[in-house]
């Protein structure tokens, strides 16, 4: 059986509690500049994370997403992607040669040659072979019969319209044909063009890390 605390003793002890509660006290007390939080406690629910959408602009302290990223990065020209789905150097040769051919029909030269009824067929002739070169570049399916016919118009101007416009646009009537026969879809690239793709597609790539990287750093 014990007897009543002497009140020294009791004193001595409330002060030994103070003096120990008053550090943690100090340390957890937020300071002057330091907003408090919300308290986290059994019913404490701090919500789902909101990632932020695929083509929003990344937040400061964010890092952007794939989709974002996908999004800066920039695109393969489109222009590009049409050319390599037909014969493009083809049909362009085929092209200017019959634009060629009707220019030094039309040209204010002393001697021009035309054969048939009231020159039609110098005029026709080279016609064919711009029809045909537009038809290359942009019904490609059809290629091999386009190039039949241009390369036989082209020969044909020799006769009928300044021996072909002076022989230049004979032979790039031909030359054009001869290369939209022989154009093969979805071939292989050439070393040399694999080599500039694959530098284009890491600078693009490059490009894309350092605008993500930049919001980022900020």
């Amino acid at each position: 059986m014990t007897g009543p605390t002497p009140p020294g003793a009791r004193g001595e002890g409330d002060g030994a509690e103070g003096t120990a509660a008053t550090p943690a006290a100090a340390s957890a007390r937020p300071g002057p500049d330091v907003a408090p939080g919300p308290k986290a406690g059994p019913g404490f629910d701090a919500g789902p994370a909101v990632a932020p959408a695929p083509g929003s602009a990344p937040t400061l302290g964010t890092a952007p997403t794939a989709g974002a990223a996908a999004a800066v990065a920039p695109a393969r020209p489109v222009r590009r992607d049409w050319r390599g789905q037909r014969p493009f150097w083809g049909g362009l040769l085929v092209t200017l040669g019959g634009a060629e051919v009707l220019f030094t029909l039309r040209a204010p030269l002393p001697v021009v040659l035309h054969m048939g009824m009231l020159g039609i067929a110098g005029y026709l002739v080279p016609a064919v072979m711009v029809l045909c070169g537009l038809l290359i570049l942009f019904n490609p399916t059809q290629r091999l019969f386009y190039s039949f016919m241009a390369v036989l118009a082209s020969l044909g101007t020799w006769v009928t319209s300044n021996m072909g416009g002076f022989l230049f646009g004979m032979l790039l009537g031909v030359i054009g044909a001869c290369v939209t026969f022989g154009w093969v879809p979805d071939q292989p690239l050439r070393r040399g063009r694999a080599r500039r793709e694959r530098r284009r597609a890491e600078r693009r790539a490059a490009a894309a890390g350092g605008g993500a990287a930049g919001p980022a750093g900020a």
